[in-house]
């Protein structure tokens, strides 16, 4: 096993790209951004005698979420660093060519130059109240949209918008409820 390897992860909602280096070389790897994916990553590391590994990742918002976490529980060193310092990395090679790839790359270099903290994920009630806060602002919005078309709909239209509407107005009060319930009881779900 080798002590000073890093692996730099460039996402994307289906997949990711893996960079491995170890002594100076670097090995790619793509996989898809689901549990699938996650343990093709697990075999590709064990075929490449790593056990362990600081992991660097993006924060890109949730699509990265999964992956950390599982690969943190894996027992991996797990490091989500803010993309501008990335950027500003890359500015310093002079790198000017972007690919999902070269991007992985960089980010496993910059893990190796740059050291960055260890990420520790959020309590599982965190994430689950995190989602459904996410999930409140989504229908929030999807109902926004609604209202904007109905002043503009077809009259054929109108009613099944209005439908819509109260819809998920019952959507985001059941979600509301459900995070007031969280909230009351510590996040326990009791």
């Amino acid at each position: 096993m080798s002590l000073s390897a890093v692996l730099g992860i460039d996402l994307a909602k289906q997949k990711f790209d893996a960079a491995l280096l170890v002594d100076g070389k670097t090995k790619h790897k793509t996989c898809k951004n689901s549990g699938e994916g996650f343990e093709a990553l697990t075999l590709w590391l064990t075929k490449q005698e790593v056990e362990k590994v600081h992991v660097c990742l993006e924060a890109t918002g949730s699509c990265g979420d999964d992956l950390a976490i599982y690969l943190h529980e894996a027992g991996h060193i797990v490091s989500i660093v803010n993309p501008a310092r990335i950027k500003g990395f890359a500015q310093s090679e002079l790198i000017r060519t972007k690919t999902d790839k070269m991007d992985a790359a960089l980010i496993a270099r910059f893990c190796l130059a740059m050291k960055p903290k260890e990420w520790i994920p959020p309590l599982p009630e965190i994430r689950t109240l995190k989602a459904l806060v996410r999930r409140v602002d989504s229908l929030v919005d999807m109902r926004s949209q609604e209202k904007n078309r109905l002043s503009t709909s077809h009259e054929s239209v109108s009613s099944l918008i209005k439908d819509h509407i109260a819809y998920l107005d019952q959507e985001i009060e059941k979600t509301r409820k459900q995070i007031a319930g969280l909230s009351q009881d510590g996040g326990t779900g009791r």
